[in-house]
């Protein structure tokens, strides 16, 4: 195994998810739970197959991913993070967070999925902790479906739809990033070709102030 040899926590940390994929990896698996060889595949666009075993073998036997059969009829197996690989998502959150300003320009020929949203929707506040619970669906156009649910103060994500979401936003990704971001405000966002159906004061209540 590569290392730095040196005795530091950071050092240490890096000999562990510091190769190229390694975070993504984790990121995916935040992001969307269990998930199948082929559903890392499609997250993660341009990884080779043979690398995403590789990454996945070095994360298992760091602890940080485990391996299970899916019952049948799927048959197949599932990877998921174990506790202590949960507890990288703050420092992925802290990731996100100082990638903000490199968001600020559309991606161009950059490869995208709705659920790489999830990290900067999962740090928005509930404004109005007071108010019924609400479902917010976002779709960047030609991807999957990120869902958005508040309730109680707490914001919750998950990769799919619901029936009947409070509000919509669908658009070209860097406008619902820089919607989620603050960088953009709402109004702004439409005016550029953001598409929002539903509840207005829904979408207000998590957007950054």
């Amino acid at each position: 195994m590569r290392t730095y040899g040196q005795y530091c926590g950071i050092a240490k940390t890096l000999d562990v998810v510091g190769d190229r994929w390694t975070l993504l990896i984790v990121r995916e698996l935040l992001a969307l739970g269990p998930c199948r060889h082929t559903d890392l595949r499609n997250g993660l666009p341009g990884i080779a197959s043979n690398l995403l075993v590789d990454r996945l073998r070095d994360l298992e036997e760091a602890g940080l991913v485990h391996r299970e059969a899916a019952p049948p009829p799927v048959a197949t197996t599932l990877f998921s993070l174990t506790g202590r690989g949960r507890e990288l998502e703050p420092v992925l959150r802290e990731l996100s967070r100082w990638g903000i300003p490199l968001l600020r320009e559309p991606g161009g020929s950059d490869t995208f999925r709705t659920h790489w949203l999830d990290m900067p929707a999962r740090a928005l506040t509930d404004h109005r902790p007071d108010q019924p619970a609400i479902a917010l669906q976002l779709h960047a156009d030609g991807n999957e479906d990120l869902v958005i649910e508040v309730k109680d103060g707490s914001v919750h994500t998950h990769a799919g739809r619901v029936d009947h979401p409070t509000a919509s936003l669908t658009g070209p990704p860097h406008l619902l990033a820089a919607t989620l971001l603050g960088d953009l405000d709402l109004n702004a966002a439409v005016q550029q070709g953001l598409r929002l159906s539903g509840e207005r004061e829904a979408v207000l209540r998590i957007l950054p102030r």
